[in-house]
């Protein structure tokens, strides 16, 4: 699996009771949680210049390495964040006119590969906007490529030929909530559960 910067790269805290082999794009396979305070080795970063452990049996490799397994489909997972996400899997992650980018990064390149589950986790507004949209307005990362889409309020699935499904929503909020904080309308899953949580 691979993590995207900021909320995704989080969930590296959180593995729990299960095997996860994480990937960061500039040559690491094996990553394991943030270091703690005083622990951090500013020699050993991910993608995003964060300093990050590495686990028992983990490697280094070059860049073009870490983009051969993307593109040849050898990673099953990417969390990604999002700036927008639409009915269909659209996904918006890279860029806001006008605003100065560093560059697309490996984004493009994760949501195209074929077999790779994409889960964009963001908030799920933003500054009361909706960032949940029939249509992205802004450039895309990719068409159709989005699987699950989470966020603090909700989950929802990219249903192929429904469109967006809830299936967990947040014990503060109503589908009626929903609603109002979504700008693209949803179905409502028939075994729509509260919202999942991990014991920290």
């Amino acid at each position: 699996a691979n993590l995207g910067i900021g909320i995704p790269m989080m969930a590296a805290n959180f593995i729990k009771g299960i095997t996860v082999t994480l990937q960061s794009e500039n040559g690491i396979l094996g990553l394991g949680p943030f270091p703690r305070p005083g622990e951090q080795d500013p020699d050993l970063i991910n993608a995003g210049k964060q300093t990050v452990t590495v686990q028992e049996g983990g490697s280094f490799f070059s860049s073009d390495k870490s983009f051969a397994m993307i593109r040849g489909g050898h990673v099953d997972l990417t969390m990604l964040g999002g700036l927008q996400v639409s009915a269909d899997g659209d996904l918006a992650n890279w860029m806001i006119p006008g605003k100065m980018v560093k560059g697309m990064g490996g984004a493009v390149d994760l949501v195209g590969s074929a077999g790779t589950q994409v889960v964009v986790t963001m908030e799920h507004t933003a500054k009361g906007s909706h960032k949940i949209l029939p249509h992205c307005t802004l450039p895309l990362t990719g068409k159709n490529v989005v699987n699950k889409i989470i966020t603090e309020k909700c989950v929802m699935e990219v249903v192929d030929g429904v469109g967006l499904v809830l299936t967990e929503i947040a014990d503060s909020e109503t589908v009626d909530s929903i609603k109002t904080s979504t700008g693209a309308s949803f179905e409502v899953s028939p075994k729509l559960q509260l919202l999942q949580q991990i014991d920290v």
